[in-house]
């Protein structure tokens, strides 16, 4: 089975359109149908059901796709291997990272790796999805809130990470050195929308206490966060090592919250049977140090 063919095939069936599909991979529709045929005929059944203009994957063609990323993987790792002969430095890593983590944390452990790495291509993504994206194979490395055990991952626990309160310096909530859930109902805040995994992790610890806590503002950046913390606007609840690692908010003090507190638990995640680079053990070496030296 030709690999070319199965690109072919995984474009048609991401984008359930034969058009959008050719577009992405630069040939024309007729040329795409013709090999997609050519495709069916080789698996002996159809692989999409064509309802006038509507695309629909048949059960065949689920299956294929399934099997079909793991052939293209095997052939990125067979290609990134061969690279690793000419040069031990070269090639890419992808990496998915949660946004505020990626936003405040990681940048100066990504210069430290390119200046080990100069020839080594860092593609750093921001998601919610990190363990979608390396099962799909999107990326190399995720990091993550910690899942259920999955056999297709390696799963590196990289340390618990607790909540705090972030308010302003002149917040009468300033003073305390410790606050409960229940005591910031009276209090404005503004957090990351009802969705987001942050959110929603203090949201599910202040429903097992009874707790509802309303919000003034709710916005999905954390840099936007701590500006409106800054303004005065409102206290947010974040992890505490948002505010440790970025020191340009000289007005915002963090409080810790008292039990039982949210507490974010992070994984290290990749796909457990393909080639690990070298520059990609390295990045995760250091990422396992990094975070666990500020977590517990």
């Amino acid at each position: 089975m030709d690999t070319r063919h199965i690109t072919y095939f995984m474009a048609v069936f991401d984008h359930l359109h034969f058009t959008k599909a050719a577009e992405q991979l630069g040939i024309s529709q007729p040329t795409l149908s013709q090999q997609i045929r050519l495709l069916e005929a080789e698996v002996g059944m159809p692989l999409f059901d064509r309802i006038g203009k509507k695309v629909v994957a048949t059960e065949a063609g689920t299956l294929l796709y399934q099997y079909g990323m793991k052939m293209l993987q095997a052939e990125r790792d067979a290609k990134n291997a061969m690279k690793e002969l000419l040069s031990e430095k070269r090639g890419n890593v992808r990496l998915a990272v949660l946004p505020s983590d990626l936003d405040f944390q990681l940048v100066p452990l990504f210069v430290e790796f390119k200046t080990l790495y100069p020839e080594t291509n860092l593609k750093a993504y921001s998601t919610i999805f990190v363990r979608e994206e390396v099962l799909s194979h999107k990326v190399d490395l995720g990091i993550g809130l910690r899942g259920p055990a999955d056999k297709r991952l390696i799963q590196i626990p990289l340390g618990s990470e607790p909540y705090e309160l972030f308010v302003h310096s002149e917040s009468e909530l300033a003073q305390k050195n410790e606050v409960t859930l229940e005591e910031l109902t009276q209090h404005a805040l503004v957090m990351y929308p009802k969705g987001y995994l942050g959110r929603d992790l203090v949201d599910d610890v202040c429903k097992e206490q009874g707790v509802e806590l309303d919000t003034v503002m709710d916005v999905g950046s954390a840099a936007s966060l701590l500006q409106l913390v800054e303004a005065g606007i409102g206290a947010t609840i974040q992890p505490r090592g948002l505010l440790q690692q970025h020191s340009t908010w000289p007005n915002i003090v963090s409080i810790p919250i008292a039990d039982p507190a949210p507490v974010r638990h992070l994984e290290l995640t990749y796909y457990a049977d393909r080639f690990v680079s070298k520059a990609q053990q390295q990045l995760s070496e250091w990422l396992i140090d990094f975070f666990k030296s500020k977590t517990n």
